[in-house]
């Protein structure tokens, strides 16, 4: 499990905007995201549905009309919303995003998720997904059956 010294939510930065910017790597023009970005379109994911981490990017490229998301500031971000949405879930609030229907490309969930893969697993088999252990790691089992279209 991923432990912060502040509280998750406190790094959310709503007040944060997203930004466009020249990729420096030269593949077009790179959406910035912000954290409150991010769990906006983690909540467009319905219950029963999964989308991959590349997905999610290339969503808020579309969106904001950019070639590519920057994929660095999605995966802190991402983990900024998974910790803060547990936060609010210990304390009986709504989640902030769903943010265990974003999983990996490859099915395989990350160690690195703040509370830990096996929080991720809990939170999609109770929506129905099968998860299974696979080389010391989780696994969704056909996931790609319920990815977004």
């Amino acid at each position: 499990m991923k432990t912060s010294r502040k509280p998750w939510r406190t790094k959310l930065r709503p007040e944060m905007q997203p930004e466009l910017v020249t990729d420096p790597k030269g593949r077009g023009l790179m959406l910035l995201p912000t954290p409150m970005l991010v769990a906006e379109e983690m909540g467009k994911v319905y219950a029963g549905q999964l989308l991959t981490v590349s997905a999610l990017r290339e969503r808020m490229a579309r969106r904001f009309k950019a070639d590519l998301s920057c994929p660095l500031m999605t995966g802190i971000f991402y983990n900024l919303v998974a910790g803060a949405t547990e936060e609010y879930l210990a304390e009986g609030k709504a989640p902030l995003a769903p943010y265990w229907r974003v999983i990996p490309d490859n099915g395989i969930l990350s160690p690195k998720t703040p509370f830990g893969p096996e929080r991720q697993a809990e939170h999609l088999q109770q929506e129905g997904h099968k998860v299974q252990p696979k080389k010391e790691k989780l696994e969704v089992v056909g996931f790609r059956g319920a990815l977004v279209p």
